[in-house]
């Protein structure tokens, strides 16, 4: 047999999915691996998939997406975000943000162009630039600066050949949420360099606060194409999965200049025909009545967030409070082991996952990624599991270094 493209044999596995496909199969186990909201879509929500579905809405629609709820997210964004589309020809309905980021990188990228981004990141930015024939450039963030961006470095990986900067606000899988300041400073840098910027904000209606109550001191999630002189080169990635929890109703959307939006809409009807019908007419109902649902959820996420942060700090693993989306970050060293074996011994000894830090890029080594989309129960076993893994390990790891020491 002939061989298979090259830039898709390269690619790994997603380290995500590896986690949580064990914790699957194991009896009892907990999973704080995968981000996705514990959550039922709202019933309104369903209930207009229902009657949509009675009514014989089970065909193609419009490539671009159903016009009324293209109308609908140009006026959220507008109302949000204080950045105008014209829902005719600069939004697009995708099969979720996935299919969105891969039509923008595709639209973009020429083979060789690169794209910087940010560890850690999301695991499949640096394989989806790949698959587009791009060479993915990191820019390593620190826990030691709250994961923020820092423009200069990126001033420094600038090349000929790059074409693009992928930004995520709030982060995946940090939780950072990137200060106006820095979002502003790449901007700036982008119209210097004549940039593309790529810019996923799936979580940005999952943002908390630097106090940690929702009540004081709100964090703002600041919309990039919304910053001068950004709109222009701004290609903004969104949809409801996170914010609704629609995760499997796989709704997505692309707001970008009528040039980016039609190239992109010509791969999408090729590829993808169009999203489905049903899940159109949900996302309606989701957009026009979900808000109180979606408000619901972000507070219960707050709740959770405090506890989680709380006992991880309790039981030895330094863990700033993320600001945004449902990750904590928290950092494993104290137990003198490296991501990959924590998560695997985590998961083995006390039946719960988390994701390895070290896949979602070299600066997340040290980390692991602790999802609270979960049960404020399920969070309470978790982290009784994690205390007595955390202390046993710690307490060999000193033994040990008392045996040496005599």
């Amino acid at each position: 047999m002939k061989s298979l493209n090259r830039a898709v044999a390269a690619i790994p596995p997603s380290g995500i999915r590896r986690f949580f496909d064990l914790a699957a199969a194991m009896p009892d186990a907990i999973s704080l691996g995968v981000g996705e909201p514990d959550f039922v879509t709202p019933w309104s929500v369903r209930e207009a998939a229902i009657y949509a579905m009675e009514r014989g809405h089970t065909t193609y629609t419009a490539n671009a997406g159903i016009l009324e709820l293209r109308r609908m997210i140009a006026e959220m964004v507008q109302r949000r975000d204080g950045v105008g589309y014209d829902p005719a020809t600069e939004v697009l309905v995708t099969v979720g943000v996935s299919e969105a980021l891969d039509l923008a990188l595709r639209t973009i990228l020429e083979p060789g162009d690169e794209v910087i981004l940010f560890e850690p990141c999301y695991v499949s930015y640096g394989p989806c630039v790949s698959i587009c024939g791009g060479e993915p450039v990191a820019v390593p963030t620190s826990a030691s600066t709250g994961f923020v961006i820092d423009p200069e470095a990126v001033e420094a990986r600038v090349t000929a050949r790059t074409k693009a900067i992928l930004v995520c606000s709030p982060n995946n899988p940090t939780g950072a949420v990137q200060p106006a300041p820095v979002l502003e400073a790449l901007v700036a840098l982008a119209c210097r360099h004549d940039l593309y910027l790529l810019s996923d904000e799936i979580y940005s209606r999952l943002v908390y606060s630097s106090a940690g109550s929702l009540t004081d001191d709100p964090v703002r999630h600041c919309c990039v194409a919304g910053l001068p002189g950004a709109r222009e080169r701004t290609v903004l990635l969104n949809g409801l999965s996170k914010s609704h929890a629609m995760t499997g109703w796989r709704i997505g959307y692309v707001c970008a200049p009528e040039p980016l939006c039609s190239a992109m809409l010509k791969i999408h009807q090729y590829t993808t025909l169009c999203a489905p019908h049903v899940s159109q007419m949900a996302a309606m109902e989701a957009i026009a009545a979900g808000d109180r649902d979606s408000d619901r959820m972000v507070r219960e996420y707050d709740r959770r967030r405090a506890f989680l942060v709380r006992e991880l700090n309790a039981m030895g693993l330094n863990c700033p409070s993320p600001q945004g989306a449902f990750y904590a970050f928290p950092s494993v060293a104290s137990t003198g082991l490296t991501s990959e074996p924590f998560a695997e011994a985590l998961l083995r000894e006390e039946k719960v996952a988390v994701v390895p830090g070290k896949v979602f890029g070299p600066s997340g080594e040290g980390h692991v990624r602790c999802s609270f989309a979960a049960s404020y129960e399920m969070l309470e076993q978790a982290v009784d599991r994690m205390r007595q893994f955390a202390e046993r390990h710690r307490s060999a790891r000193q033994g040990g270094r008392s045996e040496c020491e005599q």
